[in-house]
């Protein structure tokens, strides 16, 4: 059994994205979807619906993007340097 990124989909309410790919990006979306299919014993009525968790993912295991969003919200919680209240 192939070790996919991606498990199961969450039977979630679907949101409408409208999104152009290349066809070849599109030709292996189909192949993953099936694949994944397959593996989950649940069959992907829309491949389309694979993006968003991909998407997901994808940010979840990118450690740049961690470590600047990281900073970003520590930049944005920390308090200004310029309201002291010393006499």
């Amino acid at each position: 059994m192939t070790k996919l990124k991606l498990g199961a989909l969450a039977d979630d309410k679907p949101v409408k994205v409208t999104i152009e790919l290349p066809a070849d990006v599109h030709r292996d979306l189909v192949a993953y979807s099936e694949i994944l299919g397959r593996e989950t014993g649940r069959q992907i009525e829309e491949p389309a619906k694979l993006i968003a968790p991909m998407v997901e993912r994808f940010m979840a295991t990118d450690r740049g993007f961690a470590k600047t969003r990281k900073a970003l919200r520590e930049r944005k919680s920390a308090p200004t340097s310029g309201a002291s209240n010393s006499s």
